[in-house]
């Protein structure tokens, strides 16, 4: 295929998704097992063409709210709707989605061209269309010279493009991923996270995304809905949620490595607010508080990367003893103590050796900080 055809077939596949209406709005929807409730009164709208992804820990309910959306599951309440039509009771084939899943589920017996065509073939769809559509979502997977062959022949990484393909030629409005890449290598990961990435941008379709893992949330989506028992705790740019997490859940999922959290209390004096770790007392003036003038117990809550420390630590510098260092390639992760025996570690530059026992002059800026109420679910400050 010619550059000129290829690009072609590509703004072919991109005009046909964006023509389609394919907005998703889910409206306090209900699902239990039993007595066991999974999902409660759950609403999420996801714009046209949006990168959702649904982010959090196993159980939470993320899967099971996939699965409504396609409609392999009933909803015991509420209503889904896709591309202002209401299809809370339509079967899945008639609700214009398509849908990868993380087992690639491919015929052992057929090639990828079978695989990649075979819902077509079965739907009626003439073999001239079937052969372009393969053809252009080969393409874009880069697995033109693998369409001869049998699943037995490909790695685990051509596989799930394969299975990414099998979806794509449906040239749906919406297309929904459960864990696509949780059963591949690292490597393997982060170059299909760059390809689905490349596919979104192409299409322009309506694309949600469930995963546990907060790398591939952050680098994948336009927003973020991170769920814990039943509900979705924050909706937000993966940005806002990094540097704003809602609760102490949100903060200690979102970011690698976790944040450090440490109780201690919030005081105000002649100079300002502060907070108290023990006898040290860190400076926050000109932290956002949301209730203005309020003290009391309280967590701090702050990142590695966002600790200064050595010659950047400035005036408000207090020094830590360091307990361990964990080389990381291009930085080092630094475990420390604070004066009052508060643990926390601080990501440096793989630069000077840092050995256990070396003290390292070290400072939270206000500006990057996070105060949260008491609990593992604390609310933010």
């Amino acid at each position: 295929m010619s550059a000129a055809m290829t690009q072609a077939s590509s703004q072919a596949m991109s005009h046909a998704a964006t023509d389609k209406r394919c907005d998703v709005s889910v409206k306090d929807v209900e699902i239990s097992f039993g007595r066991h409730v999974v999902l409660e009164k759950l609403s999420l709208d996801i714009a046209q063409s949006e990168f959702i992804v649904l982010l959090g820990p196993s159980g939470c309910g993320k899967s099971t709210l996939l699965n409504a959306i396609s409609g392999l599951l009933d909803v015991n309440a509420g209503q889904i709707w896709i591309g202002g039509r209401n299809v809370t009771w339509e079967e899945p084939k008639d609700r214009g989605i398509a849908m990868v899943f993380q087992s690639y589920a491919l015929y052992p017996r057929m090639s990828v061209r079978e695989n990649m065509s075979f819902g077509l073939r079965v739907a009626g769809m003439p073999a001239n269309e079937i052969q372009k559509r393969v053809a252009d979502a080969a393409t874009m997977l880069k697995i033109t010279e693998l369409l001869d062959r049998k699943p037995s022949q490909l790695s685990g990484g051509q596989r799930q493009r394969v299975a990414i393909g099998r979806a794509l030629v449906r040239d749906a409005g919406v297309y929904l991923f459960d864990e696509p890449l949780s059963n591949l290598d690292a490597q393997l990961r982060a170059e299909l996270r760059v390809e689905i990435k490349r596919l979104h941008q192409r299409l322009r379709a309506t694309m949600i995304y469930v995963t546990h893992d907060q790398i591939e949330a952050l680098t994948l989506a336009d927003r973020i809905a991170v769920m814990k028992d039943r509900v979705i705790q924050q909706l937000d740019t993966p940005q806002k949620i990094y540097r704003e997490p809602v609760n102490r859940f949100v903060a200690s999922f979102v970011g690698s490595p976790a944040m450090n959290f440490m109780p201690g209390r919030v005081e105000r004096g002649a100079t300002g607010a502060t907070f108290s770790l023990g006898d040290l007392s860190i400076p926050i003036q000109g932290y956002p508080f949301k209730s203005p003038g309020l003290t009391g117990a309280a967590v701090l809550g702050i990142r590695p990367e966002h600790v200064l420390s050595g010659a950047e630590a400035g005036p408000n510098a207090f020094n830590a003893q360091v307990e361990m260092a964990e080389p990381m390639g291009a930085d080092t992760l630094v475990w420390c103590r604070t004066p009052s025996g508060a643990s926390f570690s601080v990501r440096v530059d793989s630069g000077p050796s840092i050995a256990p026992g070396d003290t390292l002059p070290v400072s939270f800026p206000v500006g990057t900080l996070s105060l949260f109420e008491e609990g593992p679910d604390g609310r933010r400050l």
